[in-house]
């Protein structure tokens, strides 16, 4: 692996070699479900929960990762919950039946739960050693990560069907990409090298060493704020993702050719989106950004959907990914500075909004039309964009490209960076 002496952009690649493992690993097990559910005789109906059990899991480990963020600390967490998702991989493509291939989707949930947290406590942290935006180009590896995958899987089904020798060259790939990051994360100071021991790091965002209870404290008002923004926002994700094509070809009447041109616009404008949303929340703040954002994503949808036709469709869709996409990291950003359980708990509603938005929206849909449904997507843009105006938005950084100052974080080493909540208050 080459070798980046900038101490900034070492952390930042180390991070994002992090997100790129999760979204790589997500769509390595995805891609290949329907040779999963082949090998395992599965219904559909099973297959259906077999997928859910992946974001149950994730959604149920608010607890264990909470109290694993301030045992461990996220650059360990992060390293552990990575390991255990290459391995994981071999476990399914062997597991014999139906009930283990169950507990080992549910144990994935955990780990990307734990994983979730963990990176994005240090893309925050990131931000707060450095004053430099990077968060919004740190979840755009994410898509990266899910479209190395793809194409990995496209290959590997031209050489061999067999999904253990896939899996088997994914783990290594994701090994490599965790021994990458493993160089470059940042160590937190905390309560264990408060008490003196040895390589204990904490939590990026922990409480202070003097307040160190190891107890989880009921979310403030701010934090539930924050956590109705990342689910209603993840339910905007989620549920283009999986309701854009069939809009497209039952209400819009487009082609078999133009339908999937849907998750492509979406998808394409999110990742175009967070390549320079960046630069955008240096020069207007986060706040702005979301507010705007989730504004034009909800207005653009609801004209689309008042409009008709195909070319509408896919404009109000591009509104929507190019509005949605900087939400996720900014209230991460914004959750990571009121503290590791603050974290932890938005990452379980945005884990959430993923998993129990599209089948909402469908019900809406059956209930009444899916031009309803659709509907119903553009509010929950907009109630992000209220959500937004309650939330108090860190500082903006210095910027993307500027070069951290000597004064930069003063009395803490190099490699080293100290809980968020006291960053925040300096």
């Amino acid at each position: 692996m080459f070798r980046v002496h900038d101490p900034f952009r070492r952390a930042q690649l180390a991070i994002a070699a992090l997100f790129c493992t999760l979204g790589f690993q997500y769509a390595t097990w995805a891609s290949r479900v329907p040779a999963i559910k082949a090998h395992l005789g599965l219904s559909t109906a099973e297959v259906g929960l077999l997928l859910m059990a992946t974001g149950v899991g994730a959604a149920a480990s608010f607890p264990l990762v909470a109290w694993l963020m301030r045992r461990l600390g996220s650059q360990r967490l992060a390293l552990l919950s990575a390991l255990g998702l290459a391995l994981l991989l071999f476990a399914l493509a062997s597991a014999p039946n139906y009930p283990v291939a169950l507990v080992i989707m549910l144990a994935d949930g955990v780990l990307v739960g734990g994983l979730n947290v963990s990176m994005n406590a240090q893309g925050a942290a990131l931000e707060v050693r450095y004053k430099r935006n990077a968060m919004a180009r740190l979840h755009a590896t994410f898509s990266a990560g899910s479209l190395g995958a793809a194409l990995l899987a496209s290959g590997m089904n031209a050489l061999t069907s067999a999904v253990l020798t896939h899996f088997a060259v994914a783990a290594v790939l994701l090994l490599l990409l965790v021994g990458y990051a493993r160089s470059g994360l940042m160590a937190e100071e905390g309560a264990g090298a408060a008490d003196g021991q040895d390589g204990q790091v904490a939590a990026a965002g922990a409480d202070k060493p003097a307040k160190k209870s190891g107890r989880w404290s009921l979310p403030t008002r701010m934090t539930l704020w924050m956590c109705c923004a990342m689910a209603f926002g993840t339910v905007t994700e989620g549920a283009m993702n999986d309701w854009s094509a069939l809009y497209l070809k039952d209400v819009a009447k487009a082609s078999a050719e133009l339908a999937p041109l849907g998750i492509a616009v979406v998808s394409g404008m999110m990742v175009l989106a967070r390549i320079f949303a960046d630069g955008w929340r240096s020069r207007w703040g986060d706040g702005r950004i979301v507010t705007f954002g989730s504004a034009l994503a909800g207005v653009g949808l609801a004209l689309a959907l008042l409009s008709g036709g195909t070319v509408p469709a896919l404009i109000g869709f591009a509104c929507v990914g190019l509005g949605i996409a900087a939400v996720t990291p900014c209230v991460y950003v914004a959750a990571a500075a009121q503290g590791s359980d603050a974290l932890t708990l938005v990452a379980a509603m945005g884990t959430t909004g993923l998993l129990g938005g599209p089948p909402v929206i469908g019900f809406i849909a059956n209930a009444g039309s899916l031009v309803w449904g659709m509907g119903a997507v553009a509010g929950c843009a907009l109630v992000v964009t209220l959500c937004a105006t309650r939330i108090s938005w860190p500082s903006a950084a210095v910027g993307t490209d500027a070069a951290p100052g000597p004064d930069d974080a003063p009395g803490v080493p190099e490699g080293r960076i100290a809980p968020l909540a006291e960053a925040a208050e300096s």
